[in-house]
């Protein structure tokens, strides 16, 4: 949840960004963004591949982790939800796509970049989101005691995965 939380966090400020600059919130009002607001894209694309648990982001860990427990005990749950994040990774790269790619429509071609306020407050949650991306120890670390409490309260075991030793 607080991957989740950070992700979510990074790609609503950026769109709240990019909607105050055009007025818009019809995706049909935009494109071309990323030719004349470079830094503005770039956020709004580590956002979005955030919340699709791109691996070296954080919430890939997360996702991965659910998703692993998931197809241990429920893999019918378990093809669902990786159907859901297949279905999350195709239209957050579809409204990429519409928004920030191709040619440059007309409204859009004064829209200034990201300011150093905006920078100061996207950049930490950027860097919070690369960070525990590659380093998720201090996230498990606060985890995994809770997470042992519950599975002793309702009286079962982390199983164990089921690996064949290589002959």
């Amino acid at each position: 949840m607080v991957n989740h939380g950070i992700s979510t966090a990074a790609l609503m400020l950026v769109a709240g960004f990019l909607i105050s600059r055009r007025g818009s919130r019809l995706i049909a009002d935009y494109g071309g963004v990323q030719k004349v607001a470079p830094v503005l894209a770039g956020t709004f694309l580590i956002g979005g591949l955030a919340t699709l648990s791109l691996p070296g982001l954080a919430p890939f860990v997360s996702e991965f982790l659910v998703l692993v427990g998931t197809f241990a005990r429920y893999p019918v749950a378990g093809v669902v939800a990786t159907t859901g994040i297949v279905l999350a990774a195709l239209y957050t790269l579809v409204l990429y796509q519409r928004t920030m790619t191709g040619p440059v429509k007309e409204e859009v071609r004064r829209l200034p970049d990201l300011r150093p306020r905006e920078l100061a407050v996207v950049v930490p949650l950027i860097a919070l989101l690369i960070f525990l991306g590659v380093f998720p120890k201090p996230l498990t670390d606060v985890v995994n005691p809770a997470v042992r409490h519950t599975m002793s309260d309702v009286q079962q075991k982390d199983p164990q995965p089921e690996v064949e030793a290589a002959k």
